[in-house]
């Protein structure tokens, strides 16, 4: 450590594009989300997070622990050289110096200076119990550790950061000792303290109440890191803010240890929206489900469908009700705009639609029902009586939109349906062989642009089968199926029904590189079900690719 008369290194500049330094948005994804189960990210994975993070406009991210495994360590090497930090300070975790050892010859300690991190954020013990149980030393010395710690980074030009794990339960425990970790990490130079919410088990009102004595008690700027246990670790965050916390640890998708943490998005937009604070760079806020699809993506999740704010359910309307308010006014059932965020408002149908719901979900679609009273009339009378058949459209877009359009064609005056080819029939063979093997032939006769075309596949499996059968068929007429690829699909054997006599629903998700529709078919079994949902997919998909109708 220096000496008295020695003035402490200056801290490394904060990236131009930075947001003022009043209110710290800090995420933790790279290293606390990182814990979650089923999230395994490799270096490589961690510098596009981090990029994602950055570009988002965060104030801090947390890059992981250095020394403690090779991967974090590899991390923080190739990010000093691989990323230009346009907003963010890339952080290093790690703990305070080891009891009866000296700082200076703590290796974990030179492994957060090696990282080359303009920001370290300590971990240290507030816990009364934990210290003595998990430390096994005494109050003292481990305020001494926090000490030390802090005063040395600091003298090391690193702008420093102290979680206090476990506080509120220390709190609850000692809180004369755990204000004095406060204390103490503030006056040897921690430019933030972090009240931990370690085993996530606080609710709002406590929250606030602790940090707002321990603010009025010890005079440090503080921070919040909550887990969400109680499945309130947003709440409990924004209760900090309320209570005079300046600095706020998320993660994208709330990611974390057992079922999360704070998340990072409904927390900014809660901040920049709710509380009028500019916590990102102007113009980022929009970008908000972008990046959260984005970093679900690269940690290989699928993006939750009904999060706050980015899931795509997140502004969507099925009830006849809704409908008819939102067709005069959308804030009449919107907490915000939707493009505020960067999401999209949108229709559901079903069998709970009215006249609303059809004639904006048209809208949405790019249809003019031009208050057709008996045109909307007959789609509310059809959808509702499919959906009691078992079809839903709410999930499948494309085959509403193919419904609609068909509707549309009655009678001549609005044009033709969206269809392109007739089938005559369909046939699909599962031949069971001795060695256990088995092979899949399907055969389809249609008529396109007035040509008779009989067409034969194998496939993998009789749904395959059709599926190969139809482009041999087709292609030739129609090249532009060559860009369309099924990308999923799901079976449903709906309720009410027995046995292997039940009805069948499939869902079928195809993209052609550039947008991605989903399809649905209801049958008797699931091989005829599977081929009106491909007959919808490949319509809708020439559709989407300019193609005149011919049927």
């Amino acid at each position: 450590m220096t000496d008295a008369h020695t003035a402490p290194a200056s801290p490394q500049p904060r990236p131009a594009g930075a947001v003022p330094d009043d209110f710290h948005v800090f995420d933790t994804t790279l290293r606390d989300g990182a814990q979650r189960e089923g999230i395994n990210l490799t270096v490589a994975d961690k510098l596009t997070l981090a990029r994602h993070l950055d570009d988002y406009g965060v104030g801090f991210i947390e890059g992981g622990w250095p020394g403690a495994n090779p991967r974090d360590t590899e991390f923080f090497q190739r990010a000093r050289t691989e990323i230009d930090f346009r907003h963010a300070q890339l952080v290093a975790f790690g703990a305070t110096r080891k009891a009866g050892v000296r700082v200076e010859d703590d290796p974990q300690v030179a492994a957060l200076l090696e990282s080359g991190a303009p920001v370290v954020t300590l971990v240290a013990k507030s816990h009364a119990g934990h210290v003595e149980l998990a430390l096994r030393t005494t109050p003292e010395e481990n305020l001494a550790m926090v000490a030390d710690t802090v005063a040395y980074l600091r003298d090391q030009g690193r702008r420093v950061f102290l979680d206090c794990e476990h506080f509120f339960d220390g709190y609850a425990l000692d809180a004369a000792y755990a204000k004095q970790v406060v204390r103490t990490a503030s006056e040897a130079g921690a430019d933030v303290v972090v009240l931990c919410d370690t085993n996530g088990g606080m609710l709002p009102a406590q929250v606030a109440a602790v940090v707002r004595t321990v603010l009025a008690d010890t005079g440090a700027r503080l921070g919040i890191h909550a887990q969400d246990d109680t499945g309130c670790a947003v709440a409990n965050t924004l209760a900090a803010v309320d209570a005079g916390a300046t600095h706020v640890q998320c993660t994208a998708n709330g990611y974390g240890e057992r079922v999360g943490n704070s998340n990072l998005f409904p927390v900014v937009a809660a901040l920049e929206l709710k509380y009028g604070r500019a916590v990102l760079p102007p113009g980022k806020l929009a970008e908000t489900t972008r990046i959260s699809h984005a970093i679900a993506e690269v940690v290989n999740l699928t993006p939750a469908t009904h999060q706050p704010y980015v899931g795509v359910s997140a502004f969507a309307h099925k009830a006849g009700l809704h409908a008819s308010a939102i067709k005069v006014d959308p804030d009449l059932y919107q907490h915000i705009d939707p493009a505020l965020v960067g999401n999209t408002m949108r229709m559901l149908v079903s069998d709970m639609a009215g006249r609303a719901s059809i004639e904006l979900k048209g809208k949405e679609l790019g249809i003019d029902l031009g208050g057709d009273r008996e045109l909307v009339g007959r789609v509310v009378a059809r959808v509702k009586e499919r959906e009691l058949a078992g079809y839903t459209y709410e999930a499948a877009d494309a085959s509403f939109e193919l419904l609609l359009r068909d509707e549309l064609a009655r009678g001549g005056e609005r044009g033709r349906a969206a269809r392109f080819f007739r089938t005559e029939s369909w046939r699909a063979i599962v031949e069971d062989r001795p060695d256990g093997s088995h092979a899949n032939e399907a055969t389809v006769k249609l008529w396109a642009k007035g040509e008779r075309i009989v067409a034969t596949a194998e496939g993998n499996g009789p749904v395959n089968a059709l599926d190969r059968a139809l482009r041999v068929g087709l292609e030739r007429i129609y090249p532009q199926l060559a860009r369309i690829e099924l990308v999923d699909y799901k079976v449903r054997i709906l309720e009410g029904r027995q046995g292997t006599g039940s009805i069948t629903r499939v869902l079928i998700s195809s993209t052609d590189g550039n947008g991605e529709w989903s399809t649905v078919g209801v049958a008797e079994n699931v091989i005829a079900a599977s081929w009106q949902a491909l007959d919808d997919a490949y319509a809708y998909g020439l559709l989407r690719a300019g193609v005149e109708p011919q049927e």
